[in-house]
């Protein structure tokens, strides 16, 4: 095969007066990436992970919450990982305590 006489020069080696690049800035945006992913992503999501944590270790006996899928109940009894809701007058159900997704305000149950 016939290269060009071009891609022949482009290979030559570097001139002699180049330096390497600075270690630092070469992983500096690598760096500053990871500091905005921390920032915008990693610590709000933490963040959030702590509130519900606390929430969910807070939740009492008549507490009126609303579960990930969607069912809304007062606490009737609170066990070390499960709570049992009333949805309905007589009609209790099991659900794990990591299901509640919030705290209604007291009496929000009874408006609706």
């Amino acid at each position: 095969m016939n290269f060009p006489s071009t891609f022949l020069i482009a290979q030559a080696a570097p001139a002699a007066g180049a330096q390497a690049p600075n270690p630092l800035m070469t992983f500096g945006a690598l760096i500053l990436l990871f500091v905005v992913f921390y920032f915008l992503m990693i610590r709000p999501q933490m963040k959030r992970q702590k509130e519900h944590r606390a929430m969910v270790t807070a939740l009492a006996k008549g507490d009126e919450v609303v579960t990930n899928g969607g069912l809304a109940g007062r606490v009737d009894e609170v066990g070390e990982s499960f709570i049992t809701l009333e949805i309905a007058p007589n009609v209790k159900i099991k659900v794990q305590k990591g299901a509640v997704s919030q705290v209604l305000p007291k009496g929000s149950l009874k408006s609706s």
